[in-house]
């Protein structure tokens, strides 16, 4: 079984916290009808999607990846592999 895990952010304090959760929600679908098992997830919150350093929760992400703890990668844009 294929293992995910989802990203999720918004970049500005201007947008709605919430916005994370709905996203976690479409890919939660996604996944569900996929089958896939999920794994975890990460987010970063009001922080410029400019740069990826800035950015705690793509860090985390990438260092799992390079560990080979998940097989794909789910985000409101898609889905893409590990």
């Amino acid at each position: 079984m294929t293992r995910v895990v989802y990203y999720a952010r918004y970049s500005t304090d201007k947008q709605s916290a919430s916005s994370i959760e709905d996203q976690f929600r479409l890919c939660e679908a996604h996944a569900m009808r996929e089958k896939w098992a999920v794994v975890g997830s990460y987010h970063d919150a009001a922080i410029s999607g400019s740069g990826m350093t800035l950015r705690p929760g793509i860090q985390a992400l990438l260092r799992d990846a390079q560990a080979g703890a998940f097989d794909a990668e789910i985000s409101q844009k898609g889905c893409t592999s590990g």
